[in-house]
């Protein structure tokens, strides 16, 4: 296997399970092909999969794949309308049948006296308003004649110039008589309550649907009232694929004029920057880049030379750039925007979430690439963030488990290099606790595993974590501090309710971005000792219960009871063993006894 093919399944076994865009590029970092998912995972690892190269062309498109870009996107709809534009946009050169320059449907208020309400495949810059583009023509069309029903409105194209009303030049024509007009053209409509339903529909167009839903569903009441149980099931068909519609798409939307979307993650040394390119409410482009921070770089700084490094690659910007802040040098004859609600706060999030799916992809590629330098960045971030001496190439993490204190056990997991080491994992059955007292707990199992290490001369850890508060975490340093050990283990406590974590002695807990490497590694040491602890906890109560079925035989001890659990491995199993066979492990007389409890049973 190539080095590029190791990258290539690295990228697909990070591509996440979302809707988006995938891009392939060649050695040359050109684009050659651009196609929609509706889970991208999927859709690309087919690509790969053997046999599925159905023709020769399909076949040198793979052969030419060097590396896999991917755009996230909210739902399969902005997945179809942002191909559609990076088609148009790059015109990659294997997608050969996508050049037609398809165009989807629009719903136009159209700008004259007594707007009329229509769909169109073209958007003519005449002060017209338009609405979509709609993927779903059916659902547009369910659209429009939803209004039509809420809404009579003229659908001739006569011109209704206050003038021409007033000479009474046109007569009310069909759609009047049979309720589909007001006859604005007869004046019988005023131009005031005409504009008031435009207004409405609208709203409705915008997505505000919840008036529209009421009045449908009385409506339904209404004929299911007078048994129209037909028209009724209509009614309620349509609030269906109502509550389904989606007004409007981040990824085009015509109310966006020209613009350039920047976002900025921090993580450590290492800042992840995308950027989107708007043009006409289309976003046509879209970049990640991944900079390494300099000592005490400010955010705003770095956003500074992120914009400067894009207007350098692209060689303008549009005079509008949507920002999460302000940098600290801002371009002239340029507004900078931070949006806190509406469309423009949507591209914002798009970008974010472009960004954040991107350094997860980088860091699981990093992994498997090179997991040694996935190993110290990890270490590196825990140490700055825990504030260690050291990094922390050594961590265990304790977990009691109990139910209202019976068959009370302990966990210990242990992690080298941040790597679970399963060898040196170890449990302990509590001897000194009785009841349910965590603390206690904490406490005994702390003192036998690190007074063990002491006498034997093993290395400790560097890093010690308690899953639990305050409480489990004090009783901790008090156990190392009683084997003289606290200055020489890093001790913290990692609370489940808000994934707090608190330092021995500190009560202002700390707090880090639920995307940290750091926490993400004290939270999988956690969920593993809790794993570990768990299956023991289970294994002696099981053992226990099923041991108190072979106690019941007089004769038969816990010793005993445990010896033959150990040679046929369940209770079924020793009911359908032989008699020679029961002998050879628990002696004769315990077999016959055995044997005659069977019987007597049946």
């Amino acid at each position: 296997m190539t080095k590029n093919d190791i990258r290539l399944t690295a990228i697909l076994g990070n591509l996440p399970h979302y809707p988006g865009v995938y891009h392939f590029l060649n050695a040359d970092g050109e684009v050659i092909y651009v196609g929609k998912a509706k889970d991208l995972r999927r859709r690309v690892a087919q690509y790969f999969m053997p046999g599925r190269h159905g023709s020769a062309k399909l076949q040198l498109l793979v052969s030419k794949i060097a590396d896999i870009q991917y755009t996230a996107v909210p739902t399969e709809s902005d997945a179809l309308l942002l191909e559609n534009n990076l088609i148009k946009k790059l015109q990659p050169r294997y997608n050969v049948l996508l050049k037609d320059d398809k165009t989807y449907p629009w719903i136009c208020i159209k700008n004259e006296p007594f707007p009329r309400v229509f769909h169109t495949r073209r958007r003519v810059k005449d002060g017209s308003d338009y609405y979509g583009p709609y993927t779903s023509i059916g659902m547009m069309h369910v659209l429009l004649e939803l209004i039509r029903q809420l809404y009579p409105l003229r659908t001739c194209r006569l011109s209704l110039t206050p003038e021409a009303i007033a000479k009474n030049k046109y007569r009310p024509c069909l759609d009047f008589h049979i309720g589909k007009c007001k006859a604005p053209c007869a004046n019988r409509q005023t131009l005031r309550e005409y504009m008031q339903n435009i207004e409405a529909i609208k709203a409705i167009i915008r997505g505000n649907l919840a008036e529209v839903r009421r009045l449908l569903q009385e409506q339904m009441r209404q004929s299911a009232d007078r048994y129209e149980f037909e028209e009724a099931q209509k009614i309620k068909e349509r609030i269906a694929m109502l509550e389904r519609y989606q007004a409007k798409s981040v990824i085009v939307n015509t109310g966006l004029s020209d613009a350039d979307v920047f976002s900025i993650l921090v993580d450590g040394n290492e800042a992840y920057c995308n950027f989107l390119h708007v043009v006409q409410g289309a976003v046509v482009w879209l970049q990640t880049l991944e900079l390494r921070m300099g000592i005490e770089e400010e955010r705003e700084s770095l956003l500074s030379y992120f914009i400067a490094e894009m207007l350098g690659r692209t060689g303008n910007l549009s005079r509008q750039l949507i920002v999460p802040f302000l940098p600290d040098q801002e371009l002239p004859d340029t507004e900078y925007i931070v949006p806190k609600r509406g469309d423009k706060l949507k591209l914002l999030q798009l970008s974010e979430r472009n960004g954040r799916l991107y350094r997860i992809e980088k860091l699981k590629q990093l992994e498997k690439l090179y997991p040694e330098r996935h190993s110290e960045r990890v270490l590196a971030a825990a140490q700055r963030d825990l504030r260690l001496p050291e990094p922390p190439v050594y961590i265990e993490c304790f977990d009691n488990s109990n139910i209202q204190g019976a068959f009370p056990v302990s966990s210990c997991v242990v992690f080298r290099n941040a790597h679970p080491s399963k060898k040196d994992y170890r449990r302990f059955n509590v001897q000194t606790v009785e009841g349910p007292d965590d603390f206690a707990t904490m406490f005994e199992v702390v003192t036998r595993r690190y007074s063990r290490l002491k006498k034997e001369r093993l290395p400790l850890p560097q890093l010690a974590v308690i899953d639990g508060g305050k409480g489990q975490l004090h009783a901790a340093f008090d156990a190392l501090a009683a084997l003289g050990l606290e200055k020489k283990i890093a001790l913290v406590g990692l609370a489940k309710r808000l994934e707090e974590i608190y330092f021995a002695g500190d009560s202002v807990p700390l707090y880090l971005d639920k995307n940290s490497t750091t926490l993400r590694l004290l939270m999988q040491l956690r969920d593993e000792a809790h794993r570990f602890g768990i299956a023991h906890h289970r294994s002696r109560r099981s053992k226990a219960l099923i041991a108190t079925q072979l106690t019941a035989i007089d004769g038969i001890g816990e010793k005993t009871a445990e010896k033959l659990l150990t040679a046929f491995k369940s209770v079924a199993r020793i009911k359908a063993a032989s008699l020679k066979e029961l002998q050879a492990v628990a002696g004769k007389k315990i077999a016959e006894k055995i044997i005659t409890m069977r019987k007597a049973k049946g």
